[in-house]
């Protein structure tokens, strides 16, 4: 009861809320403003990125993860979860993982942040779609509430630090890198604890074994999907620096 919604320590308030838009602030702090605009024209990146989450995920491991757990394997689990794994496969990445994974990382940054909201900008109408094709489903989303709660979540606090940096306080921060690097960790930690928090105390709807088969499934994925996208944008034809292939398997194995 402690770390769940509406428990004693509040963390969807002070780590979900607060934590988060410190997060984002920190990340317009430490950035320059040439970094951020030079990861925005990177169309290179940004669309092997953008590939990579809409069209090798879907077409490349949920589709046939989906057909091996129907025709081959289908005692294994409920049909449920297997739609549930495709629907996942279709989904954008994450917003505050990708790009807390990559600062600690020592990722390009400025690359995460720009990945992060034109994927889940994008993702508004390229998932439905996704899913329309796959279930015959249509699904509405609200747009507008959606662009707004991205804007507020990710853009304003960054856009908030990028002028701090016209102040002392990019001075208090580069004297005091190292605490804010930790501060950064301990609120991802608090963010997973809180998830998990939050997925056990509700419950996951599914028996031991289930559960047991999705513990086991889906660390196996996304480890085989952090290998493969390790070895895709790390290819010397692409040209990418050490920053921009963390940044990119950050952002595109998230889901």
């Amino acid at each position: 009861f402690v770390g769940v919604d509406g428990g004693i320590l509040r963390p969807e308030l002070f780590i979900g809320k607060y934590g988060v838009g410190l997060i984002f602030l920190l990340s317009g702090l430490s950035l320059q403003t040439s970094e951020l605009a030079k990861a925005l024209s990177n169309m290179k990146l940004n669309g092997l990125i953008q590939f990579a989450i809409f069209v090798l995920w879907p077409l490349v491991i949920g589709l046939p993860l989906k057909a091996l757990l129907t025709n081959f394997i289908p005692g294994l689990m409920p049909p449920a979860l297997g739609d549930g794994l495709l629907i996942m496969t279709c989904l954008p990445t994450t917003v505050n993982m990708c790009i807390m994974l990559t600062s600690a990382s020592g990722g390009n940054v400025a690359a995460s942040i720009c990945n992060a909201v034109l994927s889940n900008m994008a993702g508004i109408f390229i998932t439905p779609a996704l899913l329309f094709q796959f279930f015959g489903t249509q699904i509405r989303l609200p747009f507008v509430q959606m662009v707004l709660k991205l804007c507020k979540k990710v853009l304003l606090p960054v856009t908030v630090g990028q002028g701090l940096r016209a102040t002392k306080v990019k001075e208090f921060y580069s004297s005091h890198s190292k605490f804010f690097k930790r501060l950064q960790e301990v609120i991802l930690l608090g963010i997973a604890w809180n998830a998990f928090c939050n997925a056990f105390s509700s419950g996951l709807g599914i028996d031991l074994r289930q559960t047991l088969i999705l513990l086991t499934l889906l660390p196996t994925l996304h480890l085989v999907s952090l290998a493969g996208l390790f070895q895709i944008f790390s290819l010397p034809m692409f040209g990418f620096s050490r920053g921009e292939v963390v940044a990119a398997l950050f952002c595109s194995s998230q889901k």
